[in-house]
């Protein structure tokens, strides 16, 4: 049995001032979001849900929950 990732979207938002990748596409009736640092690309959270914006939302809330507790470095 194949399953197929249908209706792929990417899109890079900004997160309390950090760069940040939101993937989702959906298999089957499920949608899948995932969240990535957009440099170096390391991946920070992955979420499912029933509809496209549910999934990104949890993955977004995660992020910046994480995001919250990083600390900058000013050179």
């Amino acid at each position: 049995m194949t399953m197929n990732a249908d209706e792929y979207s990417e899109r890079q938002i900004d997160l309390n001032g950090w760069p940040v990748n939101i993937s989702s596409y959906r298999v089957g009736s499920v949608w899948h979001s995932k969240a990535d640092n957009a440099s170096p690309g390391a991946s920070m959270s992955r979420a499912t849900g029933r509809t496209r914006e549910e999934a990104e939302e949890k993955v977004v809330r995660r992020a910046t929950q994480m995001l919250s507790r990083t600390k900058r470095r000013e050179f």
